[in-house]
């Protein structure tokens, strides 16, 4: 089973730069989007619905061009799921679940704060709002796949310049010690990337400033968490930074399912 998570900084701008023609080769069972920028029915074009899938999609209703989620899945779910229950939260767009059995597979879009304090706190509040939410799905028997864009890295390892970015958003000790937390080892949140490759060093996001990208200087933010019972299934995983669609690349993971 192959599943597909990228951050598409606008689904539209996307698919004009040959995203939806790369994912045609992907072989993808599931993909998970975040940042469509859009309303759903901004994308019913066929451009925007490749045959074979199905689509879902969760927009902001607070802003329109904002946010946004989506899955595009080959088996049709027994259900989706667009809402946690916290308005300020699911009105961004922030969240959709595709259950299929007894596996879950979630597109998850957690707030960036490099905006200014505002933004910070509201990431914060997302944060301790959603621990014990993420700690009840551990303990529920279902089997999660968490995929999506966490604006967080976990250590030096997930960003090029580790000490520069200790007071910027997403590397602030606080948040690591949160993500960091949640991935436990042996009863915590798997990460699909560090279990396949620990001592890896790949990005999935780049500044559009300074030529980043160019020169690698990145982040590795996006992610797919896992429980525990799903370690034993990763097989291998691919970031894929070219061709460039999105100031995030597609991460893809393999598991044996």
């Amino acid at each position: 089973m192959r599943i597909i998570s990228f951050n598409a900084n606008g689904l539209r701008s996307a698919a004009t730069k040959g995203f939806f023609d790369w994912f045609a080769g992907e072989d993808a069972d599931v993909l998970c989007l975040q940042e469509t920028k859009a309303q759903e029915h901004q994308l019913e074009d066929a451009a925007f619905r490749p045959a074979g899938y199905h689509a879902y999609f969760k927009d902001a209703s607070t802003k329109k061009g904002y946010s946004g989620v989506a899955i595009y899945s080959r088996r049709e779910p027994d259900q989706v799921l667009t809402s946690m229950g916290w308005d300020a939260f699911d009105d961004e767009g922030r969240y959709i679940e595709a259950r299929y059995g007894e596996l879950s597979v979630v597109s998850f879009y957690i707030p960036s704060g490099s905006s200014g304090e505002l933004r910070q706190g509201f990431k914060f509040e997302v944060m301790q709002w959603l621990q014990p939410i993420l700690q009840q799905w551990l303990q529920s028997g279902r089997q999660y796949v968490l995929c999506g864009d966490w604006n967080i890295v976990r250590s030096a390892l997930d960003i090029r310049n580790w000490k520069s970015n200790q007071k910027n958003s997403g590397c602030l000790p606080a948040e690591r010690d949160w993500l960091n937390g949640l991935c436990m080892d042996g009863t915590g949140w798997v990460d699909a990337y560090r279990a396949l490759h620990a001592q890896g060093e790949d990005y999935t996001w780049w500044s559009n400033r300074g030529a980043a990208r160019a020169k690698n200087v990145g982040w590795r933010i996006d992610y797919q968490f896992v429980t525990p019972s799903l370690a034993s299934a990763l097989r291998s995983c691919a970031i894929h930074p070219t061709p460039r669609f999105s100031d995030h690349a597609p991460f893809a993971v393999d598991y044996d399912l």
